[in-house]
């Protein structure tokens, strides 16, 4: 099932995520929301489509929440788990827009190719890819010294 088969598919399963937006029409949904709890409610529309519908988003919290896990369990400072929540954050927010900008570049071109939509889409992917490599390097070096002091290879 491709992208657009998927985007199509899923917005029943979505709409009916939020109990507050469910009976609710959208027609002005360019309108700024009337209130806060219907914001926080299309936001979380937004991401329950994203964990729904994209692959990469799910492996990234499972990821994120091992490795948060993990730094817990090493008894990572505050400081030290500050930073790695900041950098599973980063990875997250990025694959939201991507899923965001591929949404987009969808609506706008159809089933044509344009290789502007080409290149829209291969940046946005590239955003994430580059978050995610930084997320490994910080992960390594937060947690790769006081693992090996655990397992008792370090002279530390």
């Amino acid at each position: 099932m491709t992208h657009s088969e998927r985007s199509q598919a899923l917005p029943e399963k979505i709409t009916s995520f939020s109990s507050r937006t469910r009976n609710r029409p959208r027609r002005g949904s360019w309108k700024i929301a009337s209130d806060l709890p219907t914001s926080f409610s299309y936001a979380m529309n937004g991401i329950a489509y994203a964990f729904l519908s994209q692959r990469n988003f799910r492996i990234h919290i499972i990821i994120g929440a091992l490795v948060f896990a993990l730094g817990i369990y090493l008894q990572l400072s505050l400081n030290q788990l500050a930073v790695l929540v900041i950098t599973i954050t980063s990875v997250l927010v990025l694959e939201l827009l991507n899923t965001a900008i591929e949404a987009v570049v969808d609506l706008a071109i159809g089933r044509r190719f344009h290789s502007l939509a080409r290149i829209a889409k291969d940046c946005s992917a590239a955003a994430v890819l580059v978050a995610s490599i930084n997320a490994l390097i910080v992960g390594f070096l937060l947690l790769l010294p006081p693992l090996l002091t655990q397992l008792g290879i370090s002279n530390s």
